[in-house]
């Protein structure tokens, strides 16, 4: 088959393009939260396990923290266990954590660890009960009585929030060139087990393990303003300003929160990223173009 030399020239240039930031990366630690389509389509996930295993090829330690909602809504709708969310949490009784502990700390943790290694990658899968890595305390939640009159604190069971990080457990697995694989699990003082939003999770772990950068993958395109643009290059005043005019709003203002908690504590960047789009962690992280929306603590953000 003759050579095209087009293509050829492109893939040369790609890779010529991806030098620096090799070199920039080279030895510093990555925070990837892996959801939403990239880990439900068959192709988007091939291809995540593909960039993972490249990012530890050429020096970077990425460490992957994953969600598994509809894993877990799919499960408990076997079993016939009614699913409740108030404020859009899952109500978590002892009886749902148990399949959110199969579910998160088994089934979706172990085919990730297993499609890495099968990409010729080093993976282990833990939960934040392994090694006492995430210790976490009850998440108690505040909502609005039907006639506004007040408020009333509502205990949603299982569903915790980070209290501290250890993060020595994570540091042997690095130094020893494997790539921790987290379910967003947590315990309590007192032995209970917490599932832990998964974006909290990465954001807290970024920060323990002052990585150069977390990295949330979603199912947009990034932050958009008002008129529906992606806004790319953000310094965290500017995201503040987004939220304080309402352009940054519901769903949206978790993520954000924990994007910005992370870079200004200790994260160089953070970033919001379509993981619809095939090997979209490889072109945030090697290209001058990116897929998403880059937050720094920078006054003026690069683009």
């Amino acid at each position: 088959m003759p050579l095209d030399i087009n293509s050829a020239l492109n893939f040369a240039q790609v890779l010529s393009e991806a030098l620096p930031y090799i070199q920039q990366f080279q030895g510093k630690t990555i925070v990837i939260k892996y959801g939403g389509n990239a880990m439900t389509e068959e192709n988007l996930k091939s291809s995540f396990a593909r960039d993972i295993v490249l990012l530890k090829t050429v020096g970077i330690n990425p460490v992957v923290v994953h969600g598994g909602g509809p894993q877990i809504g799919n499960l408990l709708e076997k079993l016939n266990i009614k699913s409740e969310f108030i404020n859009g949490m899952r109500v978590t009784t002892s009886e749902t954590m148990d399949v959110v502990e199969m579910v998160l700390g088994g089934l979706v943790n172990k085919e990730i660890v297993t499609l890495i290694n099968q990409h010729g990658g080093k993976a282990v899968g833990l939960t934040g009960k392994d090694g006492r890595l995430i210790h976490a305390k009850k998440m108690k939640i505040k909502t609005i009585s039907p006639d506004l009159q007040k408020s009333e604190i509502v205990d949603i069971g299982h569903v915790g929030e980070v209290e501290k990080v250890d993060p020595n457990v994570l540091q042997m697995l690095i130094k020893g060139d494997i790539i921790p694989v987290v379910a967003p699990i947590g315990v309590g003082h007192d032995g209970a087990s917490y599932n832990i939003n998964a974006d909290l999770v990465a954001g807290k772990i970024a920060e323990c393990l002052q990585a150069e950068k977390l990295i949330l993958l979603t199912n947009i395109s990034g932050l958009q303003d008002k008129q529906g643009n992606v806004l790319t290059g953000l310094s965290t005043g500017e995201v503040d300003a987004l939220i304080e005019d309402g352009t940054i709003y519901g769903g949206m203002l978790p993520k954000i929160r924990c994007a910005l908690d992370a870079v200004n504590n200790g994260v160089t960047s953070s970033h919001i990223i379509d993981g619809r789009v095939s090997h979209a962690t490889l072109l945030e992280v090697f290209s001058n173009e990116g897929v998403g929306t880059l937050i720094t603590n920078h006054k003026q953000a690069e683009s």
